[in-house]
Parts: structure tokens; sequence; C-alpha cells
């Protein structure tokens, strides 16, 4: 989600603003009270701790929106930095922690509502603060504030977070004046500071530090931000100085000015577990502090709940247009309105948390409990970004990498106390995390890689993020197709970072010692002319001469010894004895992608216009194709025309034609950079039918089928079709991790009214 400059609108003061607006009073008016229970006094060392963990974060965060400064936030950062699958259960992570965020602040508008009404409606009290009215009236709230963000394009008002300031200011005030009519009897009251130990200090820690989230999401819009590089990492501090300027003298004030003479904190705490701030204003300033914050905390809970939920549906639906989300979020995939279905999405679940979750206290240590975990992934992102990329010119973090990696430390210990301290929030993320586990298995991971692949692309940078530089290993026998095969090689790797290995394994006889020199001779004269032809293409090579025995064998062997990311092999007769099982074999031992070029004497990829790609109800290879196409289309310099070719039996109802088409350009839109185009026949011969249409294209390609052991990689229609096709034909089959996606893709296409699966 990058921005051009002209898009560029939040100044400082828009960007603090934002931050201010998640972080100020929502958080201590809902928490300050489970703080106070858990810990007395210490409370307000509480949040200090917090202040300086939120502190150190904040400066990981400044770096990597600073130093890449689009929108997206902790998603984006995990993106760039790790590989597609990591990015998504980080993405997962933070999606969910902005709707327990969102559960909290509903749970906690719906709390200071009732007890406001309650205090004016006394004989309606016991009713209002019943267990079933709070959850009642957040999910209400919730999809209330789904329907006003769907029908507007902001997520809060200027006006609200200044108002709100203002009257915790003044409250400030009175309390100080309040203090200091009694000052030695109210400082009493902080002895003894932890009366439950170093355990309720760190219970406490863990329930509150969810009020001092906020500065993260000026990240998530760092591509609106002008002057990103100075305007965000000021922005975040600022917006957590203000709220710790507001949070540690309320605190104080709660404590030693806030408590009736003659009455405990435990015990007054305990009459006033949700309105403990309300009740101890009203203490020292009078009524007109009582109804001030709870006015203030009703916009507070407002504020924060619709920033929250803004910025989770925001978060989906970032995810969605890179397919770690369902599809239908993404505006960009055609669907209408759905920015809209995104917030109803989010607001769905916030309003299943609210019900799940009940009250302030548990929603504060999940949504604590998950935030924790997503900040200390951004200090270990911190860390990996810095340093395979550290010529950024934004803000760096002092004391690199030991304050990210203390900050790493902190967050990750907390979580796990936090966790273990309070086993529902535990359980909440438990169940969160083994859920998006099989999300990403069963529906995701497939489509996920296609776009990854495109974006690899489309920014060799994310490669060099990622710490990878891809190798793509071709063996050459004859110089006169070096400049087809290293072309085609170089179009699987990425640009700019991926690179390919000419490899010439010269042959030897086990008995044969004295024709060595010869056989050197020979093997660097074969591939100097290789290189040479390949350089003409303009494609940048590295090569390799061996002898071997079994040049299968040194292809298996150089593969594994280079961490070859894919193998792409030039085969004129696949028919030849032992060839296919050679082939099986390899395929089962190569730690990544293999390809396998049968081309014409003369075919030139240089001439290539049209491609034709049959498929069918699996998608194994989709990821693998995608960078394929992409590299012919950059390569080429000029667009390309993909047909997607799917054949159905000849008395398939229209129903399923027309299902088989919307599939697969829909899986088109995602794989191909080039001319797309999907085509669904039918065909009683599958291999026939392929046949007639690949006469009218330039190259076929075809995915090696596998079994869940890796056997049978040719399967009856690729072979038939290699047998009897005369132009050109690649054969692509993924690497061995992809066997859990393809088992899980055959299985849900295989459900009750899925196409009927033909083809390759």
């Amino acid at each position: 989600m990058s921005a051009s400059p002209t898009n560029r609108t939040i100044g400082l003061f828009g960007a603090t603003n934002i931050g201010v607006g998640a972080i100020v009073g929502g958080g201590i008016l809902a928490l300050a009270g489970a703080a106070l229970q858990t810990t007395g006094p210490g409370a307000i060392l509480a949040f200090a701790l917090n202040g300086l963990i939120a502190i150190v974060t904040a400066l990981s965060f400044a770096e990597l929106s600073s130093a890449y400064p689009q929108s997206g936030g902790t998603y984006l950062f995990a993106k760039r930095v790790l590989a597609v699958g990591a990015a998504f259960y980080v993405g997962w992570v933070v999606w969910f922690a902005s709707i327990l965020a969102a559960a909290l602040y509903a749970i906690g508008f719906a709390t200071f509502a009732l007890d406001a009404v309650a205090t004016v409606w006394t004989s309606a009290a016991s009713w209002l603060r019943g267990p079933v009215l709070v959850p009642a009236l957040a999910v209400a709230t919730v999809l209330v504030c789904v329907r006003r963000l769907a029908r507007s394009a902001g997520a809060g008002s200027n006006w609200v977070n200044i108002a709100k300031v203002a009257v915790f200011a003044a409250l400030i005030a009175g309390g100080v004046w309040a203090w200091g009519r009694d000052a030695p009897p109210a400082a009493d009251r902080l002895a003894p500071l932890l009366p439950h130990g170093l355990g309720g200090l760190a219970s406490a820690m863990g329930y509150t530090f969810i009020a001092l989230q906020g500065f993260d999401l000026v990240a998530a819009v760092a591509g609106e931000v002008r002057e990103p590089r100075r305007v965000l990492p000021t922005a975040m501090l600022l917006s957590l100085g203000i709220g710790l300027a507001v949070y540690l003298p309320m605190l104080l004030l709660v404590v030693v000015a806030g408590v009736p003479a003659g009455v405990e904190l435990d015990a007054f705490v305990a009459q006033n577990p949700n309105t403990i701030v309300a009740r101890s204003a009203e203490v020292f300033v009078g009524p007109v502090g009582f109804w001030l914050v709870m006015v203030a905390g009703v916009l507070s809970m407002l504020s924060a709940l619709v920033a929250n939920l803004y910025a989770a549906s925001r978060i989906a639906e970032v995810m969605a247009r890179d397919r770690t989300l369902p599809a239908w979020i993404d505006p960009a995939a055609g669907a209408e309105g759905a920015p809209a279905k995104a917030l109803w999405l989010t607001g769905g679940i916030a309003a299943v948390a609210v019900a799940a979750m009940g009250d302030v206290g548990n929603a504060g240590a999940a949504s604590s409990l998950i935030f924790l975990v997503s900040f200390a992934l951004v200090h270990g992102i911190c860390i990996l970004a810095r340093q395979r990329r550290s010529d950024h010119d934004g803000f760096r973090v002092p004391l690199w990498p030991w304050l990210p990696a203390l900050g790493g430390l902190a967050c990750s210990g907390l979580a796990t106390f936090q966790g273990a301290a309070v086993p529902a929030a535990g359980g909440v993320a438990a169940v969160w995390l083994i859920a998006g586990f099989f999300a990403w298995i069963l529906f995701f991971e497939s489509r996920a890689r296609i776009v990854d692949a495109a974006s690899e692309l489309a920014d060799p940078d994310l490669l060099a993020l990622r710490g990878r530089s891809p190798l793509v290993l071709v063996p050459i026998a004859n110089p006169s197709n070096a400049s087809a095969m290293a072309f085609i090689g170089a179009c699987i790797a990425p640009p700019g970072v991926g690179r390919v290995l000419l490899l010439h394994a010269v042959h030897l006889r086990e008995d044969a010692h004295d024709d060595d020199d010869a056989a050197v001779t020979v093997a660097t004269d074969v591939l100097g002319q290789a290189m040479r032809a390949a350089m003409r293409r303009g494609v940048r090579v590295e090569g390799l001469a061996t002898l071997a025995v079994d040049p299968w064998l040194e292809i298996e062997r150089v593969a594994r010894a280079r961490d070859c990311a894919s193998v792409l092999l030039g085969l004129k007769d696949l028919e030849a004895p032992g060839v296919r099982e050679r082939l099986q074999r390899l395929a089962t031992r190569l730690p990544g992608d293999l390809c396998v070029l049968r081309a014409p004497p003369d075919w030139q990829p240089k001439g290539l216009r049209r491609v034709l790609v049959p498929v069918g109800g699996r998608l194994l290879h989709n990821a693998l194709r995608a960078r394929l196409l992409g590299g012919l289309s950059h390569r080429l310099d000029q667009p390309i025309e993909v047909t997607y070719l799917f054949v159905l039996p000849e008395h398939a109802p229209d129903g399923d034609v027309t299902r088989a088409e919307r599939q697969w350009r829909a899986l088109a839109r995602d794989e191909s950079p080039a001319l797309a185009r999907v085509e669904a026949i039918r065909g009683e011969d599958v291999v026939q039918a392929i046949l007639r249409r690949a006469a009218a294209y330039d190259l076929l390609l075809l995915g090696l089928g596998r079994r869940r052991d890796g056997q049978h990689i040719f399967g009856r229609v690729v072979a038939e079709v290699v047998d009897h096709m005369d132009g050109a034909v690649l054969l692509m089959g993924q690497a061995q991790s992809a066997r859990l996606a393809e088992a899980t893709a055959r299985i849900a296409h295989a459900a009750p009214g899925g196409v009927p699966r033909r083809g390759t």
C-alpha cells in the first residue's frame, strides 16, 4: 500500500493525533480497576514499566516505518523481511490484536454508558449492571460502528481527542490541588507499594499493556504521511509521551487523593472496579469530576473502538490483496463494496470476542497478550531488516541490536507470563493461532504464494530483505541450446538477486582414467560456449564444470550443495529407456523445484508470443508458474498472451463450465501479469483436446503430477501429451514442501459442488 507524494496528506499533528486517539483515555479508564485490584498502588509502576517497553517498541516501529514508509504497519514489515507464510501469521496475529482491542473498548463503552445511566436511574441500577446487558450493548455498539465506518472514509475526529486530553488535564490539575490540601495522609496511601509482590506487578503489566497501544497505528498509515522519515518517529514518541503524561499522574492521584477518608484502596476499588477513575475524580473534584470522567470515558472508548475497527479492517484489506485473507475482501478482486465487507468481517469477529470474553478484565488480558506477541515480532523483524539492508536513510534505533533484542525479550517474556497467569487469555491466543495454521494450509497458501511470487518479480528488494538469493541450476550438454535454456532459467529466477548456474557434468566411465585431461578440455570448452551464448542474450550466469560417473547424481549433488531453488533440465527424448525413472528420482530428492524443457532444435524463446496452460483442480504449480510467466513478460519486454485451458466432460452441465471459468479467471488475475484469458471446453479425450489447442501456441506449460509419497511424477495425461506434442513443452514440478497444499487442495476440490477435475 504505497502512496505517491501527492497522496501524502498527513502532517505531524495529524499523525500524532492518530496515536493519541487510540492511546489516551480508553485504556486507563477501562483497565485501572483491574490493575489496582491486581497490584495495589504498584499499578503506577506497572504503567511506567509498560511505558518503557512501549517506548523501546516504538523505536523499532519508527525505524521500520521510516525505512519503508508504506501503509500496512506490522504486516508490511513482516512481508518485506519474512517469507509469505511467516508474514501471514504476523498479519493474522496483528489483525486479531486490533479485533480484541475493539472488543475491549466496546465492553468498556457499554460499562461506562450503563453505569452513567444507573447513576441517574438508581431504581434500575441492579439490572442495568447485570451480566447480560453489558455484552449485549457492546455487541450492538460494534455493529453500529461498523455500519458507520462502512459509510464513511475516516476513523475519527480531531476534536474528540483534543477535548478528552483537555478534560484529563483539568482533572489532573484539580487532583493536584486536592492533594496539596492534605499531602501527608494522602502520601501514606502509597504504602505498601506492591502488596501482592512482583507477581502482582507482572500480572498488572500484562493486563494493562493494551492501554499504551496506538502508536503502531501511526505506522499503519505511513504511506499517507508527509516527510515520513522525520514525522513518523516524532509522532509515535509524541503520542506515547502524551499518553504517559496523562496516565501516570492520573493513577497517582487516584491512589493518593481519590480514595474517601477512612476507606481502604482495595475496598474502594472492589466497590467500583469499572469506574474507579470516575469515582476518584468525584472525591477530589466533586460530582463535576465524576461526570467529566464518564463523558470522557464514553468518548474515549468509542473513539478507540472506531480506531481499532478501522485499523483491523485495513489490515484485512491489505492481507486480502496478498491473498493471505479471502480475495473477496480486496477491491482489486472485483468485489463491490469490499471495504464494507472487510469491516463486517472484522466487526463480526469482534462481536464474537465480546460475547466470549464478557468483561473488561478478560478482554484486556487477551488483547494485551496478543499485542505483546506482535510487538515481540516487530523487534525481531527490526533486527533482521537492519542486518540485511543497513543502508536505509530512515530513523535508526540507538544501541542496535541490543535495544530491539531487549524489547523483544521483554514483550515475549511478559506475554508468556500473561498466558500462564491468565489461562483464558492464553487459551484465546492458542485457539486463534491454531485456527490460523489450518486457515493457511487449507485456504490461503496456494493463492498467497502466487501473489508473492509476482511481488518478488516486481520488487527484487523483497528477496534481498528476506535474505534469499535464488539460484537456478541449468545443466548444459549442448551449447546450441544453451542460450534458450539460460533464458528460461533467468525467467524463473527473480531479476536482480536471482542467478543462473550453468553446469556441464562430463560423463566419465569408472575405468576411463587416461582421458581425464581431454574430458576437462571438452567440459570447459562446452561451458565457455554456453556462457557466451547466454550472456549474448543478456543473462548473467555462473559456470561450473565437473566430472562425474553418473551425471544425474551429479546434478542432484550440485543442487543440494548449492541449495538451488530450481533445476531446469533440457531433454530431447523423454521416452528414452530409464529417463522418466531418473527424472522421478531426481524430482523427489531435489531441495527445490524441477522444470523440464523439451523443445524442437531450432526453438528460441525470443519469438514467444502465446502460452497455453492446461489446468485442472489442483493449485500445486501456480507459484512456480507465476514466476515463469512474470519473468517471460519482463525479459521479452512485450505482453504475452496466456490461455488457461480447462477440459470438462462432453456432457458437463453449463453450470460446471461457468463455475470453472469463474474459478480460474480469478486465479489467472493473481498468477499472470500478461494478457490472460480462461477457456473452458468440453471433450471426452483430454489429451486430444489439449493437443488441438496447443498447435496454435508457442509454448505449452504442464504440471508434473505427484502422489503424497512423491511417486508417479508423470501422470497419464502429461505423458501422452508430451509423447505426441511437436512444439515446445515445459514441465514444471513444485518442491516437495508443497505436498500438503496439493493434498488439501485435492480434498477441497473433491467436495460436493466442486468442478469435476480434468486436465493436468
